[in-house]
């Protein structure tokens, strides 16, 4: 029975050929292990620089909505403005007929 033997699994048998010191193993464990850590160090800053882009993506988009929903606010003071003023004007197109 011939079982891959993973990093950390010390106690299965591997396939080697015969000609393969037992010290080159060790340094390839090493050198496998310091190929992961490379490679997961790389992969934390890609994403700590797209984290970085997204916050910076989500505050530009709230300033964005806080812009527009003040926009909404004044439009709709504008609009109770102007509807009050209608109503003044309508009233006071009702006391003229009545006259």
């Amino acid at each position: 029975m011939v079982l891959k033997k993973t990093l950390f699994d010390d106690d299965q048998i591997m396939e080697q050929p015969k000609e393969i010191k037992k010290e080159v193993l060790p340094l390839e464990k090493l050198k496998n292990l310091e190929d992961k850590i490379s490679t997961a160090i790389e992969r934390v800053k890609t994403l700590k620089e797209e984290k970085s882009a997204t916050d910076k993506r989500i505050k530009d988009l709230e300033r964005l909505l806080d812009e527009k929903n003040q926009e909404v606010e004044q439009l709709r003071a504008e609009k109770s403005q102007l509807k009050s003023q209608l109503e003044t004007l309508l009233n006071e197109l009702e006391t003229l007929e009545l006259e």
